[in-house]
């Protein structure tokens, strides 16, 4: 796992499949998503590479139910004492015990998938000790503000979070960058492709300057610009 600076008071987390953030207020850090099955330990190490203690991540926000978003959850809610938050929709799956609905692949998706579940980790995720379910709308308490927004389309129940006061948007799948160049696109394996572009504009009329994705390398100026473009196609 690599960790990276993005700003001053975020990382991001990058794992073989995926990666996930951390968000500093003062002492109080804000993990959103939490990579794949054994991916708890991994996180707490680099807390503490951060000269900070696992302890002191207080939350962790779920952008939707996937393996590789969800399956440390658990492993550092257990470590850390942090408490988990996902939409009321995804929840249950987050919770353990009921599989959420597959993707509706597109046939170009089939061998891709295919590749990255090779890269997961088998074995089945430690569900969080409880999951507390958020709204669209609902205000977090982190970043000076962090406005849980409903998007739908890659799972019913995706988030994403917008941190007004600081321009930063974090998108979950619903929005990916191509690791080839750098382009901003709508995310795939989507139970709705076209619920999902429905998505991706509205995320584009946030006014996001920062735009953290699930999947490539964030954009870190001008990015509502970019997701007007990623909205188009």
């Amino acid at each position: 796992m690599y960790v990276i600076e993005l700003l001053p008071r975020l990382h991001l987390l990058r794992f073989p499949v995926g990666q996930a953030y951390l968000w500093q207020d003062g002492e109080e850090l804000t993990l959103v998503d939490a990579g794949p099955i054994g991916s708890g330990a991994l996180i707490a190490d680099a807390v503490r590479g951060l000269g900070r203690a696992p302890e002191d991540v207080r939350r962790i926000v779920l952008t939707h139910f996937h393996e590789d978003h969800v399956g440390g959850a658990g492993e550092f809610a257990a470590a850390s004492g942090a408490e988990v938050l996902a939409h009321r929709l995804d929840a249950p799956f987050v919770r353990g015990g009921l599989p959420g609905p597959p993707p509706r692949f597109e046939a170009w998706e089939l061998p891709v998938h295919a590749e990255v579940s090779r890269l997961l980790p088998e074995g089945t995720p430690l569900p969080p000790p409880s999951v507390t379910e958020v709204a669209d709308g609902e205000v977090l308490g982190f970043g000076g503000g962090a406005t849980v927004v409903h998007v739908p389309g890659h799972t019913d129940g995706s988030i994403a979070l917008f941190l007004p006061a600081e321009g930063v948007l974090f998108t979950g799948d619903t929005v990916a960058s191509s690791p080839a160049d750098g382009t901003v696109m709508p995310g795939v394996f989507n139970l709705d492709r076209d619920q999902l572009r429905d998505s991706v504009r509205r995320l584009a009329g946030l006014g996001a300057d920062v735009a953290c994705f699930g999947h490539g390398a964030p954009v870190l100026r001008g990015a509502s610009a970019e997701l007007r473009e990623a909205a188009a196609k």
